[in-house]
């Protein structure tokens, strides 16, 4: 009896520790607050995985950039170090991703869906991008068309040959410092750890680079004018280290790209509501919104493309970046 009563306790604590160490809990990180739109989303695929496998495998959620910036966190997903991530790619890590950030783009969301979603141009080449970084692109998060926030009044916010007299802060990307040169502005590169005091302090009068998502999240408290010039097309990326869920079982490889794709399906569903929400959400913080006409916004599109598209093709590779632009316009 004794015997038995032992071989039973053995057998269930040997079945208790298989089951703890078949499961599998996946670090994602990702750039904003908690409780901001994308940690909500985050939390309801989190919940998706979870069920789909049983309780096999799990999310472990790191917001506001707890694992280090953008740029430090693809490298180390890149290396196996963090296992996934839904934020903007890393063009320190390869020029050619400027791609993803090229300005104008994209008119409208229904270009956007094409361009960006699945077997959009700027998808395929994004995914062989991360490929070559030992990384898989699960799926595309858009976010917004991009603007500019300002800490002042506008000046001649619709005409791009307008030189505004405006320091504004842009990231350390080429695309986005010409961009904010060629719409009259003067770009400064600045660290974003750094942007919020620089326009508090008045080194610079504002931003370029983000949207009213981000402007909302990050500077509604130096944003006194908001004008959605739509500079670029603003896309996260799901993305996961290809060791890390090769290792994954069947089930649970197959799950997870199942709930990535319905992410990806669900936030195209909603985010030009969500952007149109943001916007209105600045203005109700005491943001005084500038719409520009139709004939503005392609004003702007047409001195982007015709001055800083040059540019960033040497940059990205002239061949290379020719034939996505050439395969949106088809």
């Amino acid at each position: 009896m004794k015997k038995s009563l032992l071989t039973t306790a053995v057998l269930a604590s040997t079945l208790a520790f298989t089951t703890i160490s078949e499961a599998a809990e996946l670090k994602i990180s990702h750039i904003r607050p908690q409780g901001a739109t994308i940690d909500l989303e985050l939390k309801e695929l989190s919940a998706d995985i979870e069920k789909a496998t049983g309780g096999d495998l799990k999310l472990k959620i790191f917001a506001a950039s707890a694992l280090g910036d953008y740029t430090t966190v693809q490298e180390r997903i890149s290396i196996g170090a963090i296992d996934m991530a839904v934020q903007p790619a890393a063009t320190a890590t390869s020029r050619r991703m400027q791609i993803s950030a090229f300005p104008y783009v994209a008119a409208n969301w229904k270009d956007a869906q094409k361009i960006y979603g699945p077997g959009g141009a700027i998808n395929k080449a994004m995914k062989d991008l991360y490929a070559k970084q030992d990384i898989e692109m699960l799926a595309a998060y858009p976010v917004y068309f991009g603007g500019v926030a300002l800490n002042r009044d506008a000046v001649s916010p619709g005409n791009p040959d307008v030189a505004k007299g405006i320091k504004v802060r842009v990231p350390g990307i080429k695309s986005f410092q010409l961009t904010a040169d060629a719409l009259g502005y003067i770009s400064s590169p600045i660290p974003f750890s750094e942007a919020f005091t620089a326009v508090q302090t008045g080194v610079v009068d504002g931003v370029i680079g983000s949207g009213a998502e981000g402007y909302y999240a990050s500077f509604r408290d130096v944003t006194k004018t908001y004008i959605p010039v739509n500079t670029h097309f603003e896309v996260w990326y799901m993305i996961v280290n290809a060791e890390t869920l090769a290792d994954l079982d069947d089930e649970d490889k197959t799950a997870l790209r199942k709930a990535a794709s319905d992410f990806e399906v669900r936030r195209w569903a909603k985010a030009e509501s969500d952007q149109t929400a943001n916007e209105k959400k600045l203005e109700a913080y005491g943001a005084t919104i500038v719409k520009l006409t139709d004939s503005q916004l392609a004003a702007a599109a047409a001195k982007a493309r015709a001055e800083v598209w040059p540019q960033i093709l040497e940059d990205v590779g002239a061949e290379w970046g020719q034939e996505i632009l050439d395969q949106i316009a088809n």
